[in-house]
């Protein structure tokens, strides 16, 4: 199937409104129908599916943007905990072509963060297909284009098959929530939830609560259930480095990346340490081993995230939250670590963070890796595949990252398209003029 032979299929289309019904399987059991898609399928309409989807029809590229849930960005609305902020400042966190109102603070809280992002949809019309969930995505050499398989929730809905020259995957890092398996975990006997089921402390207050995860969720997690009089034991079962979220009267982060333009990599790890060092105090007197490499270094050589301090420190080192070893085994509302102690505990929470599913439903061997699902390439090379396969949000550097991609994919594609919109136009002169002679 050539390029012309697709625009025949998308005038079909267009003007045959049983066209979909006739496209699909003959067979009544199968219900299944078919759309061709002149732009690019994006899956996933969190911040990364908008992003991207915006910088495309500011560009005059047509997209089909698809989400399993029944909302945009799920994860904000449906899976953070209520006191949740932004850990950078808006000016970091912002999507492409409109920024944050300038009445909201610095750090803008979860809903002031969602509201943007339904401003974000509105303003560039982005109208994502809720509720369809990507079964499968090949690509087919034999066409020369994406075949995905969608399923809606709904027992009447029919499977959709779209037929697409680009896709776009833009599922993120965070789409399925990471739980680790704890022997005795079906002994314990209270309640043990990740984070993306926490709400708020206020339903463990005066509990005994073992946050599993010392990243900003967990340490976060902690000073909210000790703002709820809970009592929280933080497991910190790897090296951590813990930063204040400002210095000097500026973000960390911001001046991290002003220092960047002047100095090594390592220059700015050893003045972020020494700072810390001066405000926070030495971390590891309370249980918190700083890793051998710079937090910079660290998080561009794995991606781990240092931890901005927003207030749990000082609970840590005044015995409101207790810091404990890795997690053994459970047993009836009890924990032993892997140092033989044991206690006590209500509930447990794993702050253990998300993984990518993108192995689960795209069948490529190249671009993505089976093992975690992010891009082979590293940044900032990452977001291109071969045969018009993209990945937008997998940078590891949050927001700033997917914009970045998003921008890159916009522009890539754009060529491409006004290409073919320029061969297609001088084919179809071509066919005017032999019509006319």
């Amino acid at each position: 199937m050539d390029y012309y032979c697709v625009r025949e299929i998308e005038g079909k289309q267009a003007h045959d409104p049983l066209f979909t019904h006739k496209m699909s399987n003959k067979s009544s059991s199968s219900q299944r129908r078919c759309v061709w898609v002149p732009g690019p399928v994006i899956v996933g309409a969190g911040p990364s599916g908008l992003a991207v989807a915006a910088c495309l029809k500011e560009k005059g590229v047509p997209s089909v943007l698809l989400e399993r849930s029944n909302c945009i960005a799920s994860l904000w609305q449906l899976k953070t905990y209520d006191r949740l902020r932004l850990h950078l400042p808006k000016q970091f966190c912002e999507l492409p072509l409109m920024g944050f109102p300038s009445n909201f603070p610095t750090y803008p809280t979860k809903q002031q963060f969602i509201d943007y992002l339904v401003s974000y949809a509105e303003r560039f019309d982005i109208r994502p297909r809720f509720n369809e969930t990507v079964k499968e995505a090949k690509f087919d050499s034999t066409l020369g284009f994406w075949r995905l398989t969608s399923e809606g929730k709904a027992e009447t809905t029919t499977s959709t098959e779209y037929l697409c020259r680009w896709l776009i995957v833009a599922t993120g890092e965070n789409a399925e929530a990471l739980v680790p398996k704890l022997e005795g975990a079906e002994e314990f006997g209270g309640p043990i939830k990740h984070t993306s089921l926490y709400k708020s402390g206020e339903e463990l207050r005066g509990k005994k609560v073992l946050v599993v995860g010392c990243g900003n969720s967990g340490m976060e997690v902690c000073l909210d259930l000790c703002n709820h009089n809970a009592s929280p034991s933080l497991v910190v079962r790897d090296t951590v480095h813990v930063l204040p979220r400002e210095m000097l009267g500026k973000s960390t982060f911001g001046l991290s990346m002003w220092l960047l333009k002047w100095l090594p990599i390592r220059l700015v790890d050893r003045f972020l340490l020494i700072v810390s060092w001066l405000l926070l105090g030495d971390t590891s007197r309370f249980g918190l081993v700083r890793p051998r490499l710079g937090p910079l270094q660290l998080k561009n050589l794995s991606g781990k995230t240092p931890v901005l301090d927003v207030g749990t420190l000082s609970k840590i080192k005044s015995g409101h939250v207790q810091v404990c070893p890795g997690v053994k085994r459970l047993k009836r509302h009890t924990v032993e670590f892997v140092d033989g102690a044991t206690q006590n505990f209500d509930a447990i929470i794993f702050a253990t963070g998300y993984k990518s599913n993108v192995p689960s439903w795209l069948k490529e061997g190249d671009m993505f890796s089976e093992e975690d699902g992010f891009p082979r390439r590293p940044f900032p090379s990452g977001w291109k595949g071969d045969n018009g396969l993209y990945a937008v949000g997998f940078t590891k550097r949050g927001l700033l990252g997917a914009s970045m991609d998003a921008k890159r994919i916009a522009q890539d594609i754009e060529q491409c398209w006004k290409a073919e919109a320029k061969h297609s136009t001088a084919f179809t002169r071509s066919l005017l003029q032999q019509s006319n002679s």
